[in-house]
C-alpha cells in the first residue's frame, strides 16, 4: 500500500524510531471483533453456547472477542437475536472506558450507526435514558435498527447539532460520548479507500469541527459528569490538539485517568506544546495491539453531580381494550402510566423526557406496536425487548433447526402443538431462548410477522 508522504512524515514525528514497526503492521491480518450484548446474555452463557470455531478475548474489552473470517457471525440467528454486535476491536474501547452506571442519563452525540450506542445502552440495563444523536438524519435509520435489535427501550434518537440540543438538554447528562468525525488515519490499514478522501480533506478541516462539537457537548454535561472524546485517527492536531484547545477554553474541566492495559500508549503533550497532563489520554497503534488506530480522552466536569428526579407522570391514561387484551399475556415489568398512544401507534416512554417542541427525532421510547381495526399488532422492537419468560405463548426452536432460517427469511413455517407453550394466536418466536420476533399461529401453521426490513437474504 502506498501511503501519502506527508502522512508518513507526520507518523515519524509521532512514533520516532517505532515508525518501521508501524509500517510493518500493514502486512498483519485485519482483526475482526464482536461484542456481547450483556443486557441479554451473560459472558459465561455466551461462551457456553456460541457456535464459532475460535473465539479469543480482546484483552482490554470485558465483553469483546476476536473471531475468524470463516465464522460469518452476521449469518447466524444469534446475531438476529441481538446477542452480539460486530465491531472492530479498537472501536469497542470508547464505550467500554466511559463509566456508565445504571440510572444515568447518557448522550452519544455522534452515534450512527450504533456500535458505541448499543454498548452504552446495554450497560444501562433498561434504566435511565440513552439519547443517541447523529447530525445526519439518513444515518439515524441504521442507528435505530441496531438499538432495536439490541432490545433497548429507554431511548431517544435525535438528529440535531449540539447547539440545538442545548435548548432542550442544558447540563442534563451524566455521561457523554463523542466519537468525533475525523480524518480516519487509524483505519488506513483496514480501509485503504479512505486515503484519497484524506488527501482531499485532511486533519485541519476535522480539527475545527471537533472543537466545535466538544464546546457544544460541554454545555450538555452536568457538573460532576464525565465526557469521553475519541477519534480513529493519529493526527496530533485532531487528538492532543483538540484536547488542549478544549481545556484552555474550559477551566471547569480536567482529564481523568483511563484504565491502562498492555499495549496502550499515553498522549504526548510535546506534540502540541501543551501545558496540560495529556499523558492521561490513550493512543492505540496497530503495531502495539491487535486492533486499528484510536485515541481517547476522558474529561470530568468540576462540581458536584446531583441526581435529579424524573418529572412526575400523569395518571395512567385510559388504554384501548385491544391493547389491554394483548398486554394481559405480557409479563414484562412496565409502568403503564408511561404508555402513550399517538394516533394509532403505541409507545412506552422512558423516564426523564419532557415535552421537546421542535426537537428533530426519529424515535422516542419503545415503539410497542399499532392499533388497527379491532386489534393490536405488536412491533418488532417490542419482541426484541422481551425475555422468553415475559410472554405467555412462545415457540422456542434451536439454532440448528432449519425453520429458524426460514422464519428469518420471512417464510411461513409449520409447528407441532408440543412446540408452543400457549394457544393459537400471537407467538413470540425464540432461538435457544432468545426472542427473534412475532408470528401468528393458526392450526399448526405460523404466519410470519418478522419485520420485512430485517429479513435474512437468501
Amino acid at each position: 500500500m502506498e501511503l501519502p508522504a506527508s502522512f508518513v512524515a507526520n507518523m515519524e514525528k509521532i512514533l520516532g524510531a517505532e515508525l518501521p514497526e508501524y509500517l510493518a503492521s500493514f502486512e498483519k491480518p485485519k482483526f475482526r471483533g464482536l461484542r456481547v450484548n450483556t443486557s441479554k446474555i451473560s459472558m459465561e452463557k455466551f461462551e457456553r453456547i456460541h457456535p464459532f470455531h475460535t473465539l479469543k478475548r480482546v484483552p482490554w474489552i470485558p465483553n469483546g472477542y476476536y473471531y475468524t473470517e470463516e465464522d460469518a457471525p452476521a449469518r447466524h440467528p444469534y446475531y438476529y437475536a441481538g446477542l452480539y454486535y460486530i465491531q472492530e476491536p479498537s472501536a469497542m474501547t470508547p464505550a467500554s472506558v466511559l463509566p456508565v452506571e445504571e440510572g444515568d442519563r447518557v448522550l452519544d452525540l455522534c452515534a450512527a450507526p450504533g456500535g458505541k450506542a448499543t454498548e452504552l445502552a446495554a450497560r444501562l440495563s433498561h434504566t435511565g435514558l440513552l439519547v443517541a444523536n447523529d447530525a445526519s438524519a439518513s444515518r439515524t435509520k441504521a442507528l435505530l435498527k441496531n438499538l432495536e435489535v439490541f432490545g433497548i427501550p429507554n431511548l431517544l434518537i435525535t438528529s440535531e447539532m449540539g447547539d440545538r440540543l442545548d435548548r432542550y438538554f442544558h447540563e442534563f447528562f451524566d455521561k457523554i460520548l463523542i466519537d468525533a468525525p475525523c480524518s480516519g488515519e487509524g483505519m488506513f490499514r483496514k480501509q485503504a479507500h479512505m486515503i484519497p478522501a484524506w488527501e482531499k480533506q485532511g486533519p485541519e478541516v476535522f480539527a475545527k469541527m471537533q472543537r466545535e462539537i466538544l464546546n457544544q457537548a460541554a454545555e450538555l454535561l452536568k457538573p460532576g459528569g464525565m465526557m469521553l472524546y475519541s477519534t480513529c485517527t493519529f493526527s496530533e492536531l485532531e487528538n492532543e490538539g483538540s484536547v488542549d484547545g478544549f481545556l484552555k477554553g474550559h477551566p471547569d474541566f480536567h482529564l481523568a485517568d483511563i484504565p491502562w492495559y498492555e499495549g496502550f500508549c499515553p498522549g504526548n503533550p510535546a506534540l502540541v506544546k501543551s501545558a496540560f497532563s495529556l499523558e492521561k489520554c490513550v493512543r492505540l497503534f496497530p503495531h502495539k495491539i491487535d486492533g486499528e488506530g484510536h485515541f481517547l480522552a476522558l474529561f470530568k466536569k468540576d462540581g458536584e453531580r446531583v441526581q435529579t428526579e424524573p418529572e412526575l407522570k400523569k395518571r395512567t391514561p385510559k388504554l384501548p381494550q385491544e391493547l389491554l387484551d394483548f398486554l394481559s399475556d405480557v409479563r414484562m415489568p412496565m409502568d403503564r402510566s408511561s404508555i402513550q398512544v399517538k394516533d394509532t401507534k403505541v409507545f412506552l416512554m422512558p423516564e426523564g423526557i419532557g415535552t421537546c417542541p421542535g426537537l428533530r427525532f426519529l424515535r422516542s421510547g419503545l415503539y410497542m406496536g399499532e392499533l388497527l381495526k379491532k386489534r393490536f399488532e405488536p412491533s418488532q422492537a417490542f419482541a426484541m425487548v422481551l425475555k422468553k419468560e415475559e410472554y405467555a405463548s412462545v415457540i422456542d426452536l434451536p439454532a440448528s433447526d432449519e425453520r429458524i432460517f426460514r422464519y428469518l427469511k420471512g417464510e411461513t413455517i409449520e409447528v407441532e402443538a408440543s412446540e408452543c407453550t400457549g394457544k393459537d394466536g400471537w407467538q413470540l418466536i425464540c432461538v435457544d431462548g432468545y426472542p427473534l420476533g412475532w408470528g401468528k399461529l393458526i392450526r399448526g401453521t405460523l404466519r410470519n410477522k418478522y419485520f420485512s426490513g430485517w429479513r435474512m437474504n437468501a
